[in-house]
């Protein structure tokens, strides 16, 4: 337990913070998967319109710091790959 006033107020911001990253992660990873799942099925169309929805929340959670912004570059790029490659076929 926190000991001092600045203690405490240090661990109610990093729980405040914990939350808020939790959310931000969740909502990518279900963006990610959206886009993985419509390229299993075969719906080229959507899986674009869900790489722009993926692509756009992995860019706002490296920009507010919940993941490192190479991370996102690199998972954006591996999306991209993947949504392209059905079209090169």
């Amino acid at each position: 337990m926190a000991n001092t006033r600045s203690a405490e107020k240090r661990n109610r911001q990093s729980q405040k913070r914990r939350l808020r990253n939790q959310a931000v992660r969740t909502r990518v990873k279900g963006a990610v998967r959206k886009v993985r799942e419509t390229l299993e099925r075969g719906e080229g169309a959507e899986a674009k319109q869900a790489f722009a929805a993926a692509s756009r929340l992995l860019d706002q959670a490296a920009a507010k710091g919940v993941m490192h912004r190479n991370t996102a570059s690199r998972r954006i790029s591996r999306l991209a790959k993947a949504v392209g490659k059905p079209a090169a076929k």
